[in-house]
């Protein structure tokens, strides 16, 4: 299945075609645009404007399918980034990109996930100047743009985008004459950050890879995997650990699997991983 010479609209508001376009261009031989008239904002806003209902999937397939519509495409890829701690490094920060390419021609939605802890997400409640440029020091402020508000209410006072030392303090200076305080926060809009446009280009070199996977039996792009098999053998007794065995591969199309073993290149698991040789 080749996609090349075909349309594709970005659903997008904050610029991400500048990582997007390029790849879907060069790798697939697609033809990227933007409506710019799409408001994709009304699926939720990091500053809490707009609140997100669904999951990310959920809000992401939503964006999408609006972005369709409205533009007569039968072809889309859109972004959706969520924030907070690690779920495993509780203690740090994490950008989790997800990106969703649907097909409407041939049926086909495929999706990939990056998440890592390279990202400068923070905020911080600050009542005085000097914990101000503190602040914007650490989160790479101005490459990387801050966002200011009354004390946790963006209803009182909401300034987003700020990419300038004058303009941060003058704010800020309203904000501790009128609330006593403000609460700065990085600005993980894209156009406005980017270490996240980077996490988004990252994720879009995944997902293209996963594209460019053919299915065996059907040709069915986005042939990957879709679990993880445990069971790699304890070195010392030789019984099953809950380590990675193998990666089942599906075709989401035909159904069709292949189980690919050892797939991190080892095959015996440390016996300080085993419950039996070290419960």
């Amino acid at each position: 299945m080749s996609f090349s010479g075909r349309k594709i609209i970005i659903a997008t508001m904050h610029h991400k075609e500048k990582v997007i376009a390029p790849l879907l261009s060069s790798e697939l031989g697609l033809i990227p645009f933007v409506d710019s008239t799409i408001d994709t904002d009304v699926f939720g806003t990091f500053t809490g404007e707009v609140e997100r209902v669904k999951d990310p999937i959920g809000t992401l397939r939503d964006k999408c399918n609006k972005a369709l519509e409205l533009s007569g495409c039968d072809l889309v890829i859109g972004s959706e980034g969520s924030f907070g701690p690690h779920p495993l490094l509780y203690f740090s920060p994490a950008d989790d990109e997800l990106l969703l390419f649907i097909d409407k021609k041939n049926g086909l939605e495929i999706s990939e996930r990056e998440l890592n802890t390279y990202t400068n997400f923070n905020s911080s409640f600050v009542d005085n100047e000097s914990d101000l440029i503190a602040f914007a020091e650490r989160t790479l402020f101005p490459s990387h743009h801050l966002i200011l508000k009354a004390q946790n209410d963006e209803r009182t006072f909401l300034e987003k985008g700020i990419r300038e030392k004058s303009v941060l303090i003058e704010h800020f200076n309203y904000c501790l004459a009128h609330f006593g305080g403000a609460t700065v926060e990085t600005d993980m809009r894209a156009m406005c950050n980017p270490t996240r446009m980077q996490n988004i280009q990252l994720t879009t070199e995944k997902l293209i890879r996963k594209i460019k996977s053919l299915c065996p039996n059907c040709s069915t792009p986005g042939y990957s995997i879709t679990s993880s098999i445990p069971g790699l053998p304890c070195h010392s007794c030789m019984k099953p650990t809950k380590s990675t065995l193998s990666h089942r591969y599906s075709c989401r199309k035909c159904g069709h699997k292949n189980d690919h073993i050892f797939p991190y290149e080892k095959e015996f698991e440390d016996p300080c991983y085993c419950d039996f040789c070290n419960p």
